[in-house]
């Protein structure tokens, strides 16, 4: 069953000259449209077809069905999260809580600016959620925050490391989340990423002061 959920939502085949590489973005920027516009449940690939200007059976040839474009587009969201991940915490040329105050700023950011997409990608995510494509990308992330928190507590314990990453990463994306449900303002997104970077700093501070790191 897995295998088969697996193939479903894979596209067709990939791209290999400029024009048809060209056809996939057209096709993805239209999905984007459509989602944006009509939500997971009206979202279908005559409508991606209709927008994007090309007929169903070229978007076949590419995604055998909606959910092989929704998973596509999940999997461009987490490989940007994961770019995002690395990108600030691997920088090692800042200490550590400046750059998890800078993802912090960043990832609210980020979420206040694709909430559109972000809330209807997670109506879909009963898609592909188990596919083994959405384990990969959700164990590249864990293996970048346990590297920055190696990095950030050095004496603590593996299992105060990895609750501390576990606590950081699901407050964040909650918070993120439900924080964008809603317009904001450039002040407010700053004042609110302030608020949570301040509380994880104090907490990781907390962490690191502790003589019992087990």
């Amino acid at each position: 069953m897995a295998d088969r959920r697996s193939r479903s939502i894979s596209s067709r085949k990939q791209p290999q000259q400029a024009r048809s590489t060209g056809l996939v973005v057209a096709i993805l920027d239209a999905a984007v449209q459509v989602l944006a516009k009509e939500g997971a449940q009206r979202f279908t690939t005559a409508r991606v077809a209709e927008r994007a200007g090309v007929s169903i059976g070229s978007l076949y040839q590419y995604f055998p069905n909606k959910a092989a474009i929704l998973f596509r587009l999940q999997s461009d969201e987490w490989r940007r999260t994961s770019e995002l991940l690395a990108g600030i915490l691997a920088d090692r040329a800042k200490p550590p809580l400046a750059r998890l105050r800078a993802l912090v700023h960043a990832f609210i950011r980020s979420e206040c600016e694709e909430a559109a997409i972000r809330v209807a990608l997670s109506d879909a995510a009963p898609l592909y959620r188990d596919a083994p494509e959405a384990q990969d990308a959700r164990a590249a992330g864990e293996g970048i925050v346990a590297a920055f928190m190696r990095e950030a507590l050095p004496k603590a314990s593996d299992a105060t490391r990895t609750l501390a990453g576990e606590l950081i990463t699901t407050t964040l994306s909650e918070v993120g989340k439900r924080f964008s449900e809603a317009p904001r303002s450039e002040a407010e997104i700053a004042r609110h990423a302030d608020g949570l970077a301040d509380m994880f700093c104090a907490y990781l501070g907390e962490l690191a002061r502790r003589r019992d790191h087990s």
